[in-house]
């Protein structure tokens, strides 16, 4: 255990989780006062600093940077490529990815972005290029600046799994010190927020559908507190049990699961629809996103900096407060790559298939909305928490497949707590890869607290799903910096590397032509061919004569 680390940041969510339900009308009104005066004001600072963090992604992969090496020059990649990229992508699908997959679409067809077109089609269009925006290149940007870095340090430098280190570049020794306890503290504290607003939306998701198929009445808070509770225990035991056991068949259970709804949903719904429209959106992606990644809504004056608030900054929040989680993920599976392999690798494949993912249940709800019998959208828009039960139920056996997608949402919850706390619980010890097993149960534990904290903060579901939202934004902005320093860093590291090895290839090329010209003198000594100076007599005259 890292003092340093542990005691601070258990001080803090500690103190926020007795704050959050003990006073739960004042913390409701913090968190309203911290959106209007503080996330209010910082739009423009997430879409700054993520578009920028996707410039440097680009530039660190394609460039001159690309070829080195992210271990020793020697080593092999611990996985093969499709093990290794089938991994990326289970680092990015989570409780969100089934939670949005077919409300976001829904909502922004039914309330788009100031300035989008009356039309439906326009609406349509839009709503699934700015899903992609909010899923695509510019998370795993984010999830690109801590990965790369982290690795750098561990499988290059040898250095312990700890966000500190990636930093050494800039602070040196202080890294030991308290600078680096308040950089893994910002990172501890970042992530358990992070992991717990995932948990609250897949538990407000997991009541709506026990609610919908009918298997309790009248769902709410109290039924939510009592499934994180129960949920949370379940996770508790898998993290006990470590990575190759518990996390690693539940994972695998759940990838299977996910799958089979997708296939499911891709053949009962509209399949060409789906296919026709997956690889026209990429192409409206494509045309559109150097626009979006800067829009601010500011033209359309507070409407659209409101609406661009309320989703794009709070995905940006809810994405970097999970970077040091999937970051460190990605880091530890991706010694023996290239820094140009690891930046393709998990910018451009997990991103294609988020990308199809949303194509298959978005499209399929856009479909029924524009040219079936509809249903899916309310006088107030679609139901968040329903949504996507809503639309199972339009295709055949909808009730059973409602109750899998149950499954697949809680060990989704599962495997996120659990992962989470395990990685949490690493950079509370200091970078130990096997924390001891009672602080493992407090991060577990610590984070079923946070979700069952903010949803009892929130009141109702739609102030719950609004705090969720602001909670991510407001503590990612701490880390925030800390990625900011870490761009500087991995440049800082990156840098020293290419010098050192243009001058080991300098003293290379003089040695082979010393090498040479040695081998060349050898040689025609050898052949008798190389004049070689006479050494003077003693009695030898200048001009070469002497006497008689």
């Amino acid at each position: 255990m890292a003092p340093g680390v542990f005691y601070p940041s258990a001080v803090i969510i500690v103190g926020f989780v007795l704050y959050a339900v003990i006073f739960q009308k004042s913390a409701a009104s913090l968190v309203s006062t911290v959106q209007d005066s503080i996330v209010g004001g910082l739009g423009w600072y997430y879409t700054a600093i993520v578009s920028l963090f996707v410039i440097f992604s680009l530039w660190v992969g394609i460039g001159r940077y690309g070829d080195i090496k992210l271990g020793k020059d020697d080593q092999k990649a611990d996985f093969g490529l499709m093990s290794w990229l089938a991994m990326l992508f289970a680092a990015g699908m989570g409780i969100g990815l089934v939670f949005w997959g077919v409300a976001e679409p829904l909502s922004f067809y039914h309330d788009p972005k100031p300035g989008v077109g009356d039309s439906a089609a326009a609406k349509a269009e839009f709503s699934m290029i700015q899903t992609f925006l909010h899923w695509g290149v510019h998370p795993w940007a984010i999830y690109v600046v801590v990965g790369l870095a982290v690795a750098y340090a561990v499988h290059r430098k040898g250095r312990p799994v700890s966000i500190r280190w990636a930093l050494e570049p800039i602070f040196g020794e202080k890294v030991k010190g308290r600078w680096g306890d308040v950089i893994d503290t910002v990172a501890v504290v970042g992530t358990l927020f992070g992991v717990a607003t995932s948990l609250g939306f897949g538990v407000m998701q997991i009541s709506a559908g026990m609610g919908f198929t009918g298997w309790v009445d009248n769902p709410g808070t109290s039924l939510q507190v009592v499934l994180i509770a129960c949920i949370t225990a379940v996770a508790t035991v898998s993290v006990v049990t470590g990575v190759s056991k518990g996390i690693k068949w539940l994972s695998n259970i759940n990838m299977v699961l996910a799958a089979c709804l997708l296939l499911f949903v891709l053949i009962a719904g509209p399949t060409l629809f789906i296919m026709n429209g997956f690889v026209q959106d990429i192409g409206a992606y494509l045309q559109n996103v150097l626009r979006l990644s800067f829009d601010t809504g500011a033209v359309h004056g507070s409407d659209g900096t409101d609406w661009v608030k309320s989703w794009t900054v709070f995905y940006w929040g809810w994405w970097i407060s999970w970077a040091p989680f999937v970051g460190i993920f990605i880091a530890r599976i991706s010694r023996g790559r290239t820094v140009r392999e690891f930046v393709c690798g998990v910018l451009l494949v997990p991103t294609l298939l988020t990308f199809f993912w949303f194509a298959v249940f978005g499209g399929s709800a856009l479909h029924r909305e524009m040219f079936g019998g509809g249903g899916l959208i309310g006088k107030d828009g679609p139901s968040t928490d329903n949504a996507l039960f809503e639309l199972l139920d339009t295709m055949p056996g909808g009730t059973f497949v409602a109750g899998v997608t149950i499954l697949l949402i809680v060990l989704f919850f599962v495997t996120s707590s659990d992962s989470g706390s395990f990685v949490v619980d690493m950079l509370a010890s200091g970078g130990d890869p096997n924390p001891p097993t009672w602080s493992r149960v407090f991060w577990a534990l610590a984070e079923g607290a946070v979700a069952i904290a903010l949803l009892t903060a929130g009141g109702s579901a739609t102030d719950s799903l609004t705090t969720l939202q602001t909670t991510a934004i407001i503590i990612a902005l701490p880390f925030s910096l800390v990625m900011l320093a870490m761009c500087v860093a991995t440049l800082k590291s990156f840098r020293r590397e290419r010098q050192a090895y243009l001058d080991a290839k300098r003293e290379a090329q003089q040695d082979r032509m010393i090498d040479k010209t040695i081998q060349v003198i050898e040689e025609n000594l050898e052949r008798g061919t190389l004049d070689v100076p006479r050494q003077a007599a003693p009695g030898d005259r200048p001009g070469g004569s002497s006497k008689g």
